[in-house]
């Protein structure tokens, strides 16, 4: 096999793992030996030789088919590939597709692989770190909406990284214990049984702890388009760590896009998303929103002391009357609500939009929701028992 394909496929499984698939060593050799053995005969058959090789998970392979596409999009060089492989001649190339998920996550890749080889610079200049700001700690309190698409890529990573506290509460089922205050009868009385009786060994229970349900309802107007696609990455992470994790998008209409996010890749998910919304970015009706949330879902998920997260910046277009109707019975459904509104960055920011007023009086806590420093204090106020700073009344008394 000629050197070029060989570095060919090592510089392509580095940008791989660029991109997050787990490629080693090991993967090269045996998708170089693959390739040899496989006798190719069109891009097809390339294709599926090294996705045999290198995907391990289903998740990794819409990542992997935009990686094959970027990198090998010139024609002339797949069919050099196949011609130093197999003397048939390759097959015509398809008509490129839109860019689908994972196609920017595998561009990137394949850019970060490239720069990661260039060759050195002859001189080096040594800066002192001392009295810079990390890139992390910049981008813990810079705005979402001024960042650029590498910040954003960055911003994900972690958000990523971001773990939940553990708050677990007590339930009304009990289970197996090893020691505690409640006997367990029947456990006792069976293991006494299978024993002869002859020594009797206390069984005990307790009851069952689980974190409570987090229920999202996000604004994807226009106003709230750069906030929105961020906060959907944090609760694509949110549902990776927890079960019990039900996402909403309204705008115009509801649509529930829980399934949605529950795919293990965050481009697919926000790609299924994004197809299954068709008022992306355009108006906003809350009162309307929140009355088929109320009338549709609020029975199924909001039960077991469900926590809500109201994502909008409360610019309402219609009336405020069905408004405060509908923001008050899901106050009453749920055991806390916390709104997070984005416009909360303005240090000047006042509680004047009657939209605004209209949900206020009937809030938990009113935070800003803006950067990732907010994100993380987000998650620790999800498990505490309340924020003097997060009351919405102050916000009311200083208009008042």
């Amino acid at each position: 096999m000629s050197g070029k394909l060989s570095e060919n496929i090592a510089y392509f499984a580095r940008a791989l793992r660029e991109a997050g698939l787990p490629v080693g060593p090991g993967a090269v050799l045996d998708a170089v030996e693959a390739v040899e053995a496989a006798h190719i005969g069109n891009k097809q058959d390339f294709f599926w030789t090294l996705h045999a090789i290198f995907v391990k998970k289903r998740e990794h392979s819409e990542v992997f088919e935009q990686a094959f596409r970027i990198f090998f999009r010139r024609r002339s060089l797949i069919e050099k590939i196949i011609a130093t492989l197999s003397p048939y001649s390759p097959a015509k190339e398809e008509k490129p597709k839109k860019p689908e998920a994972g196609a920017l996550r595998a561009a990137e890749a394949l850019l970060q692989a490239k720069r990661n080889e260039a060759p050195p610079q002859e001189e080096k200049i040594e800066l002192d770190a001392r009295f810079t700001v990390s890139e992390r700690e910049i981008l813990q309190s810079k705005d979402f909406a001024q960042m650029t698409a590498e910040e954003i890529t960055y911003a994900h990573r972690l958000i990523d990284r971001l773990e939940l506290p553990d708050d677990r509460r007590p339930t009304r089922r009990f289970v197996a214990a090893r020691s505690g205050s409640r006997i367990d009868p029947r456990r006792t009385f069976r293991n006494t049984l299978r024993s002869g009786g002859g020594v009797i060994k206390l069984e005990y229970r307790d009851r069952a702890e689980k974190s409570p349900p987090i229920v999202a309802i996000c604004d994807i107007s226009g106003s709230m388009a750069d906030y929105t696609r961020l906060f959907l990455h944090f609760l694509h992470t949110l549902t990776d760590q927890r079960k019990r994790v039900h996402t909403f998008l309204f705008g115009t209409r509801l649509t529930n896009v829980t399934r949605s996010l529950k795919s293990r890749d965050p481009d697919e998910a926000l790609q299924k998303c994004s197809e299954q919304v068709a008022d992306w970015s355009g108006g906003t009706r809350i009162g309307t929103s929140l009355h088929r949330f109320n009338r549709q879902w609020s029975r199924r998920v909001l039960g077991q002391g469900a926590i809500v997260l109201l994502f909008t910046d409360g610019l309402e277009r219609d009336g405020t009357e069905e408004l405060q109707q509908e923001i008050d019975r899901l106050h009453r459904s749920c055991r806390k609500l916390v709104w997070l509104n984005p416009l909360l960055r303005f240090d000047g920011f006042e509680a004047k939009a009657s939209g605004i007023r209209a949900i206020l009086p009937h809030v938990d806590e009113f935070r800003p929701i803006h950067n990732l420093k907010s994100m993380e204090v987000l998650i620790d106020a999800l498990s505490a028992t309340g924020s003097a700073a997060a009351d919405p009344k102050l916000w009311l008394r200083r208009v008042a």
